[in-house]
């Protein structure tokens, strides 16, 4: 089971990846298609409404026919073939199509894990083991920024997906092979979302997981790529290296964050206090976006480590959700967390257009999307502050 682990994982490795590598690809699409940053906004919005939306037929389909299959069929079509139609990209609403289908084909990949851990793995290690999944995950995140910008430089966009789209369908059949399925849950297995959402102890903590991955997401995906380049005027190789700084950040928070609750014993606050720092980042951005490139660079950081908190606030859910309803329950929560992320780079999306102009500064439309960033997360922080805390 841990070679279909390491293969789950290098699958998510891509969706790491394809939800980041906007950022870097601006310039290239700018040049090749007349892409705006809004056009792209608009996609990597839609990758993560796509990505989220999947999350409940994804649950059934994990509680119902297990993950190998369903993480398989998935990436495999939607992950391979995407990348396969990105590389076919001649406008930018291609870029739209593809980035729909990729979205398809990453939202089984991390649950899958997810769910192999609720069912085979002791409740308390949850947070830890997800928080070492998604770290070392976010290599892809990582392979998305300097790395990506070479391979740009090198071979071209097109070539460079093509290559992605190749090794997208050999980890789908690595998951097929050394994937095993859990066994199924003794008893009664009924339910559905709906006994999902009725569980109180769940409303105060899906606000924070709709906003806690909300600018880490949003400025990875894509703003910190055209924030760096019209504000600093940076250099495709330049935001690569920035990008890279924050992706590295990002690890690093995924690892600090996934013991924290069995040390301090609480989930509750290590969220809330990480979080809070989080938005302190936030907010200095959007108060000063002329702060010059490396304090900017460094609040971007900062806002990457802080906002990895996802795995412990998974757990902190998890904790209420009965264990016949696991695949329902995890792909629940991605629901909210991801969602967040992908309605708000569509609002991010219409926020630039609806700012910039001509006689506008330029740093202007970038500072309405990071403040829009900072009071959607001040709102989630304050109702999260209802919720029960629980560690088992």
């Amino acid at each position: 089971m841990i070679l279909g682990l390491v293969f789950l994982c290098g699958t998510y490795v891509f969706s790491q990846f394809f939800r980041a590598f906007l950022a870097v690809l601006a310039e290239a699409l700018k040049a090749d298609l007349g892409a705006g940053a809004d056009d792209l906004a608009f996609a990597s919005g839609l990758w993560f409404l796509t990505f989220a939306l999947m999350q409940l037929p994804v649950g059934e389909a994990l509680d119902r026919i297990g993950p190998r299959r369903t993480a398989t069929t998935l990436f495999l079509f939607g992950g391979a073939g995407g990348a396969a139609l990105f590389a076919m990209a001649s406008a930018p609403w291609h870029i739209a199509a593809a980035m729909v289908l990729i979205g398809i084909g990453c939202s089984p990949v991390l649950m899958a894990s997810f769910f192999i851990f609720s069912r085979m793995y002791p409740a308390a290690m949850f947070a830890t083991l997800g928080s070492v999944m998604i770290g070392v995950g976010s290599l892809g995140n990582i392979a998305g920024t300097l790395p990506l910008a070479m391979a740009i430089d090198a071979f071209g966009w097109r070539e460079t997906l093509w290559v992605l789209s190749g090794f997208s369908a050999l980890l789908a059949v690595g998951v097929y092979v050394t994937v095993q399925d859990p066994e199924r849950t003794p008893g009664p297995q009924t339910g559905s979302v709906l006994d999902l959402l009725k569980l109180r102890a769940l409303w105060p903590i899906f606000p924070m997981l709709l906003v806690n991955y909300l600018a880490a997401g949003g400025l990875r995906g894509l703003w910190v790529g055209p924030y760096l380049a019209d504000v600093y005027g940076a250099t495709n190789a330049v935001v690569g290296q920035a990008t890279l700084y924050m992706g590295l950040a990002m690890i690093v928070g995924t690892f600090v964050y996934g013991p924290l609750d069995r040390w301090l014993g609480t989930r509750k606050w290590v969220i809330f206090g990480g979080n809070l720092l989080g938005l302190l980042a936030i907010a200095a951005l959007a108060y000063q976006p002329l702060a010059g490139y490396w304090p900017s660079v460094l609040l971007i950081a900062a806002i990457g480590f802080f906002g990895m908190s996802f795995p412990v606030i998974m757990a902190h859910a998890r904790a209420f959700v009965p264990p016949h309803l696991a695949g329902r329950g995890v792909t629940l929560m991605n629901l909210f967390g991801i969602g967040g992320v992908g309605l708000f780079q569509v609002a991010t999306s219409r926020v630039f257009r609806a700012t910039e102009g001509p006689d506008v500064a330029v740093h202007l439309p970038y500072q309405a999307v990071f403040t829009l960033f900072a009071v959607s997360t001040a709102i989630g922080l304050a109702l999260y502050l209802f919720a029960q805390d629980r560690t088992d």
